[in-house]
């Protein structure tokens, strides 16, 4: 069995050669992982140290070939051989025997390295719906789930946590080890574009879902069998001023108008009891607070003070992507999101966050910069160290060092199986909130009968005809089935901001006026996909049935609706009643609307 190989200064492997008395942590891997983390440290280079605390994206080279840059940025072959990096985020996939393949080439270029130090993949979630590069994305193969705000409006536990070890059992068949999630940030904010990624407005609720998912994802310990969550965003990145996005300088505070600071960390007191490996600070800065106004992965007090000390972690922390440098992305370039610190140079923010208390940076490939700070005094070795040793204790933990290399055929089999699909399907469908069901006492509206006439948009047709007959017209329809997304303002000034959907929560007047002209023609059932609260009064009021979904396939959703599924899940946020309510709450405060449309925690059953 291969595995990667400590070798000392002339090029002999430690199975070969134990020379000074040095450990040999291949013939005694037994010992404390504290130990052998010692006895690695001693044998690195500054170069070495500098290249562990960088972890940046690359895409999946076909094949074992390096064509695995990700815009325009050095190959994963120079990031490795000449950067000595050890930590890459996963841009992107492919086929799960394509992405095996490709982590075996990964690790063997590693165990090529002076040191053979293991490759640590990393990778935002690929397990549900929707498709925004920098943040999630639907992958390849895998199983489908709803989204996290799906996975909250079950409620369930149990649901979570099979999910999870669900994620965890394909993520190991490709070589993904860190889970860049879950993202336990409370959606206080309802314009907030990242909304989709939490689980909801409630601490308490999210509580609960982080604890379940964390379990199923690394276990009771981290080891060999685990994938490291890296939790975010520390301490909360939701109430952001006016809902605007930190990925933007236009959305870069962070505000409490409502003193709430305290109420977005008892997720990650949770996150703490279960054992979370890393953490990921966000990029937004406390405006309004007796805090530093710099971005919080900069932020000694909000780091060292309160997450080091305050809560005792001890575990990674790993800033935000590209908070050092400027980079080129989709033709456009993006600023470092440097917020507050955008006066310093990339020298000095490096040291400014290395100094709060950062063990890593993430999308970054400039470990030169780190070196250069430790010869010339400015970040001293010893504080190196203290990252490197954190580092380094996650890849002995996860077993890395032991054996890298995946069987390719227990990827394809693993990968997708028919197992983990059912299990996904049957999330969807429990994750489905019925919010209204008729009108009048008795009158239900659901579920349907069969043998109808059905008008559908947004409902594939193939799927529709499982249930009834599908017509083309309104009018020989019997009952019209809808699926429509929560609105959003399109913003376009560069690549990345397209993929982020802020702004008002309502329907434009003239998409509002097409929707309502169908639902006084016939009969309609409506299900809206909830990225965000959207905001939707009328269609509610002159739907036959009102659904809400997070993130689930036709199919599941006509389950629903056609009654062989009973739904049950309950809304993880309020739904507002007007835009005017969701400009007067407050950023920090949950369920703050003035006469909410739907409360959170609603839902229906039959």
């Amino acid at each position: 069995m291969a595995t990667a190989m400590l070798r000392d200064d002339d090029g002999y492997s430690f199975r070969d050669l134990n020379k000074n008395g040095r450990l040999d942590p291949y013939e005694d891997a037994r010992r404390p992982v504290e130990e052998r983390v010692e006895n690695l440290l001693l044998q690195m280079t500054l170069e070495e140290k500098a290249g562990a605390i960088f972890h940046t994206m690359t895409g999946v080279g076909g094949g074992g070939a390096d064509d695995s840059s990700v815009n325009g940025g050095p190959s994963v072959t120079e990031m490795i051989e000449t950067r000595l990096m050890n930590h890459f985020n996963v841009f992107g996939g492919a086929a799960p025997r394509v992405m095996a393949e490709w982590s075996n080439f990964l690790q063997a270029l590693a165990e090529g390295t002076r040191l053979g130090i293991p490759i640590t993949l990393s990778t935002d979630p690929r397990h549900s719906f929707s498709n925004n590069p920098a943040t999630n994305f639907k992958a390849e193969g895998y199983s489908t789930w709803p989204e996290s705000l799906g996975l909250a409006a079950t409620d369930d536990l149990e649901l979570v946590q099979s999910f999870a070890d669900c994620a965890r059992q394909e993520y190991l068949a490709v070589g993904i080890r860190v889970a860049l999630h879950p993202m336990i940030d409370l959606a206080t904010e309802p314009r907030w574009a990242r909304a989709n990624g939490t689980f909801g407005e409630d601490a308490a609720l999210a509580s609960r879902m982080v604890a379940a998912y964390i379990r199923g994802f690394q276990g009771e310990s981290l080891g060999p069998h685990s994938v490291a969550c890296m939790t975010k965003h520390f301490p909360g990145g939701g109430p952001q001023m006016d809902g605007e996005d930190a990925h933007f300088a236009y959305g870069r505070e962070q505000v409490y108008p409502g003193d709430n600071f305290e109420y977005h960390l008892i997720p990650f007191e949770a996150a703490f009891e279960a054992g979370t490996a890393q953490i990921m600070p966000y990029y937004g800065m406390p405006v309004g607070l007796p805090l530093e106004e710099v971005g919080f992965g900069f932020h000694k007090e909000v780091i060292t003070g309160m997450l080091r000390g305050r809560f005792g972690f001890d575990g990674v922390v790993c800033t935000d992507w590209g908070l050092l440098t400027d980079k080129e992305i989709g033709g456009t370039v993006m600023v470092a999101r440097a917020w507050g610190v955008e006066h310093l140079s990339v020298e000095e923010r490096t040291a400014k966050a290395i100094e709060a208390g950062v063990d890593q940076f993430g999308g970054e490939a400039c470990p030169d910069v780190v070196v250069a700070l430790v010869q010339a005094g400015v970040v001293s070795a010893a504080r190196l160290d203290e990252s490197l040793r954190r580092l380094l204790r996650d890849k002995f933990r996860l077993g890395l060092f032991d054996d890298p290399y995946l069987d390719l055929d227990a990827s394809e089999r693993i990968v997708g199986s028919e197992a983990f699909l059912l299990a996904g399907v049957e999330a969807q469908r429990r994750s489905i909130v019925l919010l209204k069901n008729g009108d009048a006492p008795g009158g239900k509206a659901l579920p349907l009968g069969t043998e109808l006439s059905i008008y559908v948009e947004n409902v594939s047709a193939e799927a529709a005809a499982a249930y009834g007959r599908v017509v083309s017209s309104i009018e020989d329809a019997d009952v019209a089935i809808l699926r429509l997304a929560t609105p959003y303002e399109p913003r376009v000034t560069d690549f990345l901001e397209s993929f982020f959907h802020a702004g008002d929560l309502s329907f434009p007047e003239e998409e509002l006026s097409r929707i309502l002209g169908i639902l006084a023609r016939v009969p309609t059932v409506v299900d809206i996909y909830l990225e965000r609260a959207a905001v939707n009064p009328e269609i509610a009021a002159q739907s036959a049935a009102f659904l809400a979904s997070f993130g689930s396939s036709d199919e599941a959703l006509l389950d629903v609706i056609f009654g062989r599924h009973s739904p049950s899940g309950k809304l993880p946020f309020e739904l507002p009643s007007s835009m005017e309510a969701v400009r007067e709450q407050k950023e920090d405060l949950p369920y703050d609307s003035e006469s909410p449309l739907f409360p959170f925690g609603h839902g229906l059953a039959y």
